[in-house]
Order: C-alpha cells, then sequence, then structure tokens
C-alpha cells in the first residue's frame, strides 16, 4: 500500500472527529462570509490543511500588493553592492552576539514556520534554551501538558494547527527548548497588545536570567524604532524594557506572491536557491526598513517549485516522498489524509502532514521523516479509516 515503508497492520474503522476543512468546505464559507477579512481566513485555512499554493493564492486576492519595477541601473546598482549567502549561516552567526533572536512569519505561510524550525538544532548549539511562540494559547486556556507530552494537540493554538507548525514545536520540544506563550490575555490590540506580549516574554526571560532567547512572532511585532501606530511594536518594546539590541529577522515584507510576477522585483534580481540573506560589501546585511521602524535581516526565500502538487521544501530537511496507495480504502472521496508519530493520540495530535485526496486514482504524496505512523483516512462524512506504516 505504501511505497518505500511497511504496512504493520490491517487497516481499521475509526470514530474520527476533527477541525480541518476541505477544500470544498473553505469555498463553501467564503461565499457566505461577510466580513471584510475573509480571504485572509480562507488563506489560513488552506495553510493550515496543507494547501500552500491556495494559501498564498488567496491571501493575494486579500491583498494584492504592488511593486515598482527596478530599472536596469537599478538592478545592475543591487548586484553589485549585494551578494546573496545562505540565510541560517549568517543568523546562527550572528545570533552568537545577541541574547535574543526575534522572527517573524506572515500566517498563511508554512514555509516560514518550516525555516525557523530548521534553525532551532544549530541556535541550541550556540546557547538558545527558550523558545517563545505568539501562536501558542495563553491564560487559562494554555496547554499546561505540553512538555509532558511532547507534542501539540487541537487546544495548544489557533495557526499550531498547521502540521508544519507541530513540526516546529515538536522538534523544539525533542531538542529541549523552553516552549512558551506569550500573548496578551487581555484581548488587547495596537499598543497595549505589544506591550502586553513584551512585557510577558520579559517575566520568563527574568525567570531565566542569563539565557538566550528565540522568538517566533507574527507580521509588524518583530519590528525596531518608532512606530507610526504603536509607538513601539513588542520587539521594540522588548529591548526597550530589558535593555537589549535583540536580533530581528523579517521574513513577511519580501515573500513569495502566489505568481513571481507578482513578487518583489528584489526576488527576481538575484539567483535565490536557498534561503538567503544579501551582505553589502562591509558585510552589513540588507535589511526591512520602513518609515522610522527597522528589522536587522531580511530573509529571501526561493520561489517554490512543486513536485506532485506539493511544495518542493517539504520534502527537504530530512522527509521522505511517501507515497501512499489508496486504491483499496472503501470510502467515498475526496478525503484528508493526515500522518501521525506513532504513539500520539490521533484523536487529539496535530498532524505531522495533511493532504487532501481527490479520488481513488490519485498518487498522493506524504512528507516524513524515518518512523512509525499511523495514518488516518477521513472524508467529509467523517467516515474514517487507520492504519500504521513504517518509513524505513
Amino acid at each position: 500500500m505504501i511505497s518505500g515503508c511497511k504496512n504493520t497492520q490491517p487497516i481499521e474503522t475509526i470514530t474520527f472527529q476533527h477541525t480541518y476543512k476541505f477544500q470544498s468546505a473553505i469555498k463553501e464559507k467564503l461565499d457566505q462570509d461577510t466580513v471584510a477579512w475573509k480571504h485572509q481566513l480562507a488563506a489560513s485555512d488552506f495553510a493550515t490543511s496543507g494547501d500552500y499554493r491556495k494559501a498564498l493564492e488567496l491571501w493575494d486576492v486579500a491583498f494584492p500588493g504592488s511593486f515598482t519595477p527596478y530599472t536596469k541601473h537599478e538592478l545592475d546598482s543591487l548586484r553589485e553592492r549585494y551578494r546573496v549567502i545562505p540565510a541560517a549561516d549568517y543568523i546562527v552567526e550572528q545570533a552568537r552576539l545577541h541574547q535574543v533572536v526575534i522572527i517573524n512569519e506572515a500566517h498563511h505561510s508554512s514555509l516560514h514556520r518550516v525555516f525557523t524550525r530548521s534553525l532551532l538544532q544549530r541556535l541550541y548549539e550556540n546557547g538558545y534554551r527558550n523558545l517563545g511562540l505568539e501562536a501558542l494559547t495563553n491564560g487559562k486556556l494554555k496547554d499546561s501538558l505540553l512538555h509532558d507530552r511532547k507534542y501539540p494537540v487541537m487546544e495548544t493554538g489557533h495557526y499550531t494547527k498547521d502540521p508544519q507548525f507541530g513540526n516546529l514545536i515538536r522538534t523544539a520540544l525533542e531538542i529541549g527548548y523552553n516552549v512558551f506563550p506569550y500573548e496578551t490575555t487581555n484581548r488587547n490590540n495596537g499598543k497595549p497588545r505589544e506591550i502586553d506580549q513584551a512585557r510577558n516574554i520579559q517575566k520568563v526571560m527574568e525567570s531565566r536570567p542569563n539565557e538566550k532567547f528565540l522568538i517566533h512572532c507574527g507580521f509588524g511585532h518583530v519590528v525596531e524604532g518608532e512606530h507610526d501606530q504603536w509607538e513601539k511594536a513588542m520587539a521594540g518594546r522588548l529591548a526597550e524594557y530589558k535593555g537589549i539590541d535583540p536580533l530581528t529577522i523579517e521574513q513577511v515584507a519580501y515573500s513569495e506572491k502566489s505568481k513571481p510576477e507578482m513578487s518583489h522585483p528584489l526576488l527576481q534580481t538575484f539567483n535565490i536557491t536557498q534561503p538567503s540573506v544579501l551582505l553589502d560589501q562591509m558585510n552589513q546585511s540588507f535589511r526591512l526598513e520602513r518609515g522610522k521602524t527597522w528589522a536587522d535581516v531580511a530573509v529571501l526565500h526561493p520561489f517554490t517549485s512543486y513536485k506532485n502538487v506539493r511544495p518542493g521544501w517539504l520534502f527537504e530537511n530530512g522527509n521522505k516522498s511517501v507515497l501512499v496507495d489508496l486504491s483499496t480504502i472503501q470510502l467515498e472521496f475526496p478525503v484528508l489524509l493526515m500522518a501521525f508519530p506513532e504513539g500520539e493520540n490521533v484523536q487529539e495530535a496535530v498532524p505531522v502532514d495533511i493532504l487532501e485526496v481527490p479520488n481513488q486514482q490519485s498518487s498522493p504524496r506524504l512528507a516524513l521523516p524515518k518512523g512509525k505512523y499511523e495514518l488516518v483516512v477521513v472524508n467529509r462524512k467523517e467516515d474514517a479509516r487507520k492504519l500504521k506504516i513504517k518509513v524505513k
């Protein structure tokens, strides 16, 4: 049934309830919804359900954006001024000089979560022991069993239901990070929220003096300097409260759009084949500068190439391309195919990968590292099957 794997147990019929959405359900909700941010919500839903391409497309409907093309002179000047180097190498090198690294994500981008995850081991080897995640539920509903359980569940957070966010959390816990929430518990927005977030991180830092911290936040919370609406964003507030200079890393501003021609021209200026940063002749990194705010380092990700409709970067960092044959599964299609590490509670856990399979003749491929897994196949009527496999 599985190419490159061993099926270790017969197929079981199980009862299985979940919150993941089929494409048709996301589209139905989009058609019926009346809120102004409905395309943002749909983009997040597609990301959570494993469809990165659709997530980009819906986000571009919400925020189409427009960029002024560079002139030939500007292009030549940029190429002369900057050279391209691997982002991870540069970030790890710079992180040695700081106590706090703050990196952001777009909430519809699984790629950003994959990149932060790729930094975890090397940062840990350089003294980083704490990972603060904006996306974790905080306050009375905090997942207090996360460290004991070693994997995220549905109640751990909202955006953490994305399998790639779940894998970020799993990896951090496996390595030995103290993973903690810092979101405001007062339903604040704007300036009060930035203050609450920074104060919450400050409290954890003061309970672990002299330790190093990696903070993964959303969008504009990463910037330092004078913000035109919040006075200071979370990163700037934390720098103020702790008297530190954090290393701030921007992933969002130059991210790819759903089509290369819609993306920032900087991505088309350089031949980028891996997450990269640009260094000038003085070894200073190209950074985000917006108004009176900045982030120290801008990460440029290459345009995504797709393999069997899935992003190629899913099959990096030790993941194998696992072909799943569903031709003998007696269910009404389409189905969601989810993978869980053996030993985790499939009724509660965030899957390590998820994919919608349109019909029984499809050849779906999951991105899985070596190990034992339970696969759950479920349709819109919540008819479900489960089987165990081993990825060699």
